[in-house]
């Protein structure tokens, strides 16, 4: 049975929403713009369970899950991830410290498999918690009840609305077996992708590749019906109905219903039509955050430093937005605040500070333990190779010759030699910080300021 959680029909009620019919008409609206039939229900898939993609699923579900018969949402994740006894005495102390939390486990007749799990005599697995509203990646906030699909024809075959959840690492892959279910489809789904992060495509022209754009080759599904969401957000916080805003880009087409169908009372949902400029920046705070980690741990958290390294990576940002967008002024707000509260509590700013701390390693890969994909290493990979890539040259005023656009990030550069090539000590980055030849940073933006540097050919365009 696939609930709604307390703290939601608190707000519902809070704001008059469960008297007046106001969120009923909100999704029979939708249903009208896509052409939604009586009696047929409006499909809604996530697809990845990681923590934002978990916890926007778990939204929907507890906006409009009491509307059964007028909208369906289940997600999908990959079947058989065993959960360690360690992680499964944590998430026992979770449950019983919620009581609200534990009476429904007690009410569902699922209480006792996290008993014999606590007590070694049971494995429980990914998807099996994820159905009581555990996210393995963010154990310690329970959701409410989902639909849990393992099978992923059987998620997406049918769905009118698909939510991309996936690390954008992981996006190409599972989209290109997707494809494969969608072959008799006559009018395509709508997608909605949460995911930040690039690749960089080399030859014979450097650009960039995002995950909307990986979706598009995967499944042929018109870029006018793919769109991006994204903004400051920490999902857990969210989920807590902390006040938060998100931006929907992509074509007139679609994304101002969706803005209005996503839009909850804690969670405003802006729209925006520049859907590559967006998805980009998403990717590109996750570069600076995980720098932005060591430094605060290899400076024992010295504001000082911190706010100095501040200073350099916004720099070295606005100058990328100006090579990758004719109008980067647009777009220096939601940059920096996304790029802010990803340094406050993000999981890259976590990845740096346990690496220089040595609680992690480069070996131990990407892919952490109760954290997921930290997109920002690869993030790192994708952007230095574009920047410095032979048929890229931007003029240094200072040197008045042309040189690589990377040879004007510092930062960019140093992470690139410690988290891809493995050529520099973790500590390096700090080394650069204090590097006496590094330009002021005013320097770099004024040069992105007063130079022609946008280079359309990088986002493809």
């Amino acid at each position: 049975m696939v609930g709604t959680s307390v703290a939601a029909k608190g707000s519902v009620e809070l704001n008059g929403l469960g008297q007046n019919g106001f969120v009923e008409q909100k999704v029979d609206e939708f249903r009208r713009v896509l052409g939604k039939a009586d009696g047929d229900p409006l499909r809604i898939v996530g697809v990845g369970a990681g923590a934002w993609g978990s916890v926007f699923t778990a939204m929907l579900q507890d906006g409009y899950g009491q509307y059964r018969e007028k909208v369906q949402i289940r997600i999908w994740r990959r079947a058989g991830r065993a959960i360690d006894k360690a992680t499964a005495e944590h998430l026992f102390e979770v449950i019983n410290s919620r009581e609200d939390v534990l009476r429904r486990l007690i009410r569902r007749c699922a209480y006792l498999k996290y008993v014999e799990a606590r007590l070694g005599d049971r494995t429980l697995y990914a998807d099996e918690i994820l159905k009581d509203g555990f996210c393995l990646n963010m154990i310690d906030t329970p959701l409410c009840p989902l639909k849990v699909v393992t099978n992923l024809q059987e998620a997406v075959w049918d769905a009118d609305i698909v939510i991309n959840g996936l690390p954008s690492t992981e996006t190409r892959e599972v989209f290109e077996e997707i494809s494969k279910y969608w072959k008799e489809r006559i009018t395509p789904p709508v997608i909605i992708s949460l995911a930040k992060g690039i690749e960089a495509a080399l030859d014979p022209e450097p650009y960039i590749i995002t995950p909307t754009q990986m979706i598009n080759r995967a499944t042929g599904v018109p870029m006018e019906n793919i769109l991006y969401l994204g903004g400051p957000n920490i999902a857990s916080e969210i989920y807590n109905h902390e006040y938060a805003n998100a931006r929907i880009c992509g074509s007139e087409k679609w994304r101002k219903a969706l803005g209005k169908f996503l839009r909850q009372p804690h969670f405003i949902v802006w729209d925006n039509g520049d859907l590559i400029t967006h998805e980009v920046m998403g990717g590109l705070k996750n570069v600076y955050a995980i720098g932005a980690g060591m430094i605060a741990s290899l400076t024992n958290e010295s504001a000082t430093s911190k706010s100095v390294y501040f200073a350099h990576c916004t720099s070295e940002m606005i100058f990328i937005t100006h090579l990758l967008s004719e109008n980067p002024e647009k777009l220096a707000g939601p940059l920096l605040a996304d790029t802010y509260v990803t340094l406050l509590k993000g999981r890259n700013a976590w990845y740096g500070q346990k690496l220089a701390k040595g609680e992690l390693s480069l070996d131990m890969g990407d892919i952490v333990k109760g954290k997921g994909t930290i997109q920002g290493v690869s993030a790192v990979k994708a952007f230095y190779e574009l920047l410095s890539h032979p048929r890229l040259s931007v003029l240094n005023p200072e040197e008045n010759k042309n040189v690589a656009p990377a040879e004007l990030c510092p930062i960019l550069k140093t992470l690139y030699k410690m988290l891809i090539v493995r050529e520099l000590p973790l500590d390096a980055i700090l080394q650069a910080l204090r590097d006496e030849t590094m330009n002021d940073p005013r320097e770099r933006i004024e040069i992105a300021q007063t130079h022609a540097f946008y280079i359309p050919s990088l986002l493809g365009q």
